[in-house]
């Protein structure tokens, strides 16, 4: 049961040698891992060329235009080689190996399910955003949707063939678990540690200014997605 990794890389070139040393161990449980280079303007194409021949199991495919993060999420997807499938974050905020316990549980509990990470350890003020943006989505799309944006998500490949215009930005992850609920899928939790970003900044969490921004485009979406039903 071979599963896919795909990690969106935007200007994240001092991260990737430590991030590829903590991928090195996914390719000895039978997966790949896909770096993609979502547009970056660092030298990450420089810095993938050179290490990526050290790591087996994991390659890169390179998205010219920034175009979101979701884009690049879906530019990796459409690459991947996997039965199971799924996407992490390059930040090292949460651990890529983290992937293998979510897959842990479709080796018990069989393909048919969705798998999301449960975020713990995060600073007050995140979590308190987390919790408001939780129960605004859980009342407005009538389902329980708790800390959306927490990683890695896990599916089949045969739910990611059924997806019909999936949005191009940071929303990905709210599309994704709203299908997975819209169409019944078993849904399972399993706890990861959430760290401090080891290199940089975060592209959108970074002050409240932002927050709003990424506020009032989730809400433009999910009112959108809520009228699409399963479409």
């Amino acid at each position: 049961m071979k599963f896919s990794l795909i990690i969106p890389c935007y200007n994240e070139a001092k991260n990737i040698p430590a991030l590829l040393e903590r991928c090195r161990e996914v390719g000895n449980f039978d997966g790949e891992v896909i770096l993609v280079d979502n547009g970056s303007s660092d030298n990450t194409v420089e810095v993938l060329k050179e290490l990526l021949p050290k790591y087996p199991g994991c390659r890169s495919i390179r998205v010219e235009d920034n175009i979101g993060y979701g884009f690049g999420v879906l530019e990796g997807l459409k690459a991947a080689e996997g039965d199971i499938l799924g996407w992490t974050h390059a930040d090292l905020q949460t651990d890529p190996l983290d992937v293998i316990s979510g897959i842990k549980i479709f080796e018990v509990n069989g393909l048919d399910i969705f798998v999301k990470g449960r975020r713990y350890g995060r600073p007050a003020a995140d979590t308190f955003f987390t919790v408001g943006m939780s129960f605004f989505e859980t009342i407005l799309m009538k389902t329980w949707l708790w800390d959306i944006n927490a990683q890695p998500n896990l599916f089949t490949r045969r739910f990611y063939e059924s997806w019909i215009n999936p949005p191009h930005d940071f929303s990905l992850d709210l599309f994704v678990f709203y299908q997975a609920k819209l169409i019944g899928l078993p849904i399972f939790r399993f706890p990861v540690k959430f760290g401090e970003r080891l290199h940089g900044v975060s592209h959108w969490n970074v002050d409240w200014t932002a927050k709003k921004r990424f506020i009032r485009r989730t809400i433009a979406f999910s009112i959108e997605l809520k009228k699409r039903g399963l479409n």
